[in-house]
């Protein structure tokens, strides 16, 4: 079965609650998704409350005070919202690299692999009366006999240490203090599922991929679950073959892709979309299928959208990008876009306006 592009892209819009707008609380928005960034917290939220009809400023830090999101580190070890009943997942495929078990990883922190577990221990013990800052946990760590090397080491850089505590779902970051980061025991929050077994968590992850992101290739999957975490290409192609029976191959202009066998349907009935939508920067719009996906980044402004840009899209595919200062909406169009729908530009615009709560006019150039 074959399907144009601007079918299988306006599928994944509705899939994603872009066109039409969902209705879904916060914490389902995520998990359609799978993560969000969370480095810049003005673009994680807007990418979250762009996905829903009614929102409300402030809500994604109510729902990770609540325990329904939780933030850790995931893929390319960035920072990521994510669900506490999925997050294990792909905290399990990010630990299937198993870093700490390199030489180089041994021998700068000292640690064997067997000393990982006492290690949990001590986090755990230190985080049991509640979130400590890095410099209060390195100090708790340090302070064991048998971690007491890793005071100077971690003082000095504690991020290794800390993503891979982060994978094996011991911590999560907490509440900032003052204008300080802090940790957090996971399992601390009632919703927090675990990390599930490696195979378990691979085909789930899978699913959800495609869901969200299918028609999808294997060179898609590749990106998001092996390149983006640490799954491995024969990891996902064994999973693919076990998921065999609730798969369809189908054609994307010629491009053999995967879909869920149950989405089938709704896909070949879904018609192709005008939708224009202003997204920020890193969206998972585009940080799922990846900027190298010519069908959504036109490849010449690829260097444009992987250094941040916040970018219209039409249709699903980049056809300008837009910045806010003050009170304006600029927009840059793209020359090879076409006409700009002014129209359409503008209802959106009045949809961000009502998302921030603020008045907001606009100003279109082609870039």
């Amino acid at each position: 079965m074959s399907f144009a592009t601007s079918q299988a892209l306006s599928w994944r819009l509705r899939r994603q609650l872009l066109d039409p707008v969902g209705s879904e609380p916060v914490e389902e928005v995520v998990r359609r998704l799978g993560a969000v960034q969370a480095q810049q917290g003005w673009a994680a939220e807007l990418s979250i409350r762009t996905r829903r009809q009614q929102s409300e400023a402030g809500e994604v830090a109510r729902a990770r005070a609540e325990g329904r999101l939780i933030m850790t580190f995931a893929f390319r070890g960035a920072t990521h919202l994510m669900t506490p009943e999925d997050g294990g997942v792909y905290l399990a495929l990010r630990a299937a690299s198993r870093q700490w078990e390199l030489k180089s990883w041994r021998e700068y922190y000292g640690l064997a692999p067997s000393d990982w577990p006492s290690l949990h221990e001590t986090v755990l013990d230190a985080l049991a009366s509640g979130p400590l800052t890095v410099k209060e946990l390195v100090a708790a760590i340090a302070a064991r006999p048998k971690f007491a090397h890793l005071g100077p080491i971690l003082a000095g850089n504690p991020w290794g240490v800390m993503k891979a505590l982060g994978w094996h779902g011991v911590l999560s970051f907490g509440p900032v203090r003052g204008r300080q980061q802090t940790f957090q025991r996971l399992d601390g929050n009632p919703r927090w599922a675990g990390v599930p077994e490696l195979d378990d968590a691979g085909m789930r992850a899978v699913e959800t991929y495609l869901r969200a992101y299918g028609p999808a290739t294997l060179d898609h999957l590749d990106y998001w679950l092996a390149k983006g975490l640490s799954a491995g290409r024969k990891r996902i192609e064994g999973w693919l073959a076990r998921l065999a029976e609730r798969l369809v191959e189908v054609e994307v202009d010629g491009q053999p892709s995967y879909i869920l066998r149950d989405d089938l349907d709704e896909l070949t009935g879904t018609a192709s979309s005008a939708a224009v939508r202003l997204l920020p920067t890193y969206d998972q719009w585009l940080l799922g299928a990846g900027t190298a996906d010519a069908r959504i980044v036109p490849p010449a402004r690829r260097e444009l959208v992987s250094r941040g840009a916040s970018v219209v899209i039409v249709g699903g595919v980049v056809t300008g990008t837009w910045s806010l200062v003050d009170d304006e909406v600029s927009i840059d169009w793209f020359p090879e876009s076409g006409r700009a729908p002014a129209d359409a530009l503008e209802a959106e615009i009045d949809r961000l306006a009502g998302i921030l709560d603020r008045s907001l006019r606009v100003a279109v150039k082609t870039a």
